[in-house]
């Protein structure tokens, strides 16, 4: 039977999901169409006008009218990207579209504060101190548990291969703007452990996330990471190493994966059911090093 601390830990974290998933509180209605424009870019990434305007069901000239209007306020900001494949001199590079700092501060602001608040009154709950972390840590996997099952299935079908791939495209389809890349294990590091001196170099994948809607929040609650990148090794079953993130000042949450999936792993594991009693489920063990890499 759970304690009555258990008890408040668990309804805290259930009701606290929908406060960090949730947008601020009026900001569509306050910015209207131009709002959407923004909020579209924060949640997928950097965005040609192209895109914005199919995503949001708008004619381009609208779209690039509003993105004229954040560029004036310097919430925007425009790039040249070329098309992967491109070869140099075809054509004009695509322009895309990405918030400034200013521009997630709107966003972030009042939404950080209210995530902070609630998860610092889910650890006071609980009892502060490790029962408060544990409690963190429950309420960090349950507002995962919906995006595992809808991940799960993606790289279920997806080949040997093809998993890490498969996870970017979903972590992309939920604004993470992830992107995977074949890449060497961590200097002095392998996927079983410590390289040997003078021993071959293993190569793995690194799989990347450009944007973490919850890196303000996460920079006081390393739980949120930590139940993410504990995700993502049941998910590819494998242990994971992450080697950067948003929260802790890195550019890009960058997470290294070794070679046993790209060449043919078992069946990706579930990821455990969160436990109410603030006690962290079963998981493969994974490294959380925030080494220095090349993004």
């Amino acid at each position: 039977m759970k304690s009555s601390g258990e008890r408040i830990a668990t309804s805290a974290a259930e009701v606290a999901a929908d406060v960090v998933s949730a947008a601020p509180p009026g900001l569509d209605s306050q910015r209207g169409t131009r709002n959407k424009v923004a909020r579209s870019i924060l949640d997928h990434g950097p965005s040609t006008a192209a895109a914005l305007a199919e995503r949001l069901d708008l004619t381009p000239a609208a779209v690039r009218r509003h993105l004229d209007a954040l560029l004036a306020e310097g919430l925007v900001e425009a790039r040249e990207q070329r098309p992967r494949g491109e070869r140099r001199g075809r054509g004009r590079p695509a322009k895309v579209f990405a918030l400034t700092d200013c521009g997630r501060d709107t966003f972030y602001q009042e939404y950080d504060r209210l995530a902070v608040e609630a998860l610092d009154w889910i650890a006071r709950l609980a009892g502060g101190g490790s029962a408060g972390a544990d409690a963190v840590a429950v309420f960090a996997r349950a507002r995962l548990a919906d995006a595992a099952a809808r991940y799960a299935r993606r790289v279920d079908d997806a080949g040997p291969g093809g998993r890490v791939q498969a996870l970017a495209e979903a972590l992309s389809a939920d604004g993470y703007a992830a992107t995977a890349r074949t890449a060497p294990a961590p200097t002095g590091r392998s996927a079983a452990g410590p390289a040997r001196p003078g021993g071959p170099r293993v190569t793995g994948e690194q799989l990347c996330q450009h944007h973490c809607p919850v890196a303000h929040v996460a920079e006081r609650f390393p739980q949120l990471c930590e139940a993410e990148t504990e995700l993502f090794s049941h998910l590819l079953g494998t242990h994971v190493q992450r080697l950067a993130t948003i929260a802790h000042g890195d550019g890009v949450c960058t997470t290294y994966v070794p070679p046993a999936v790209r060449s043919g792993a078992p069946p990706p594991a579930r990821p455990p059911a969160p436990r109410g009693d603030g006690a962290p489920g079963p998981h493969r063990d994974h490294q959380q090093d925030h080494d220095a890499t090349d993004h």
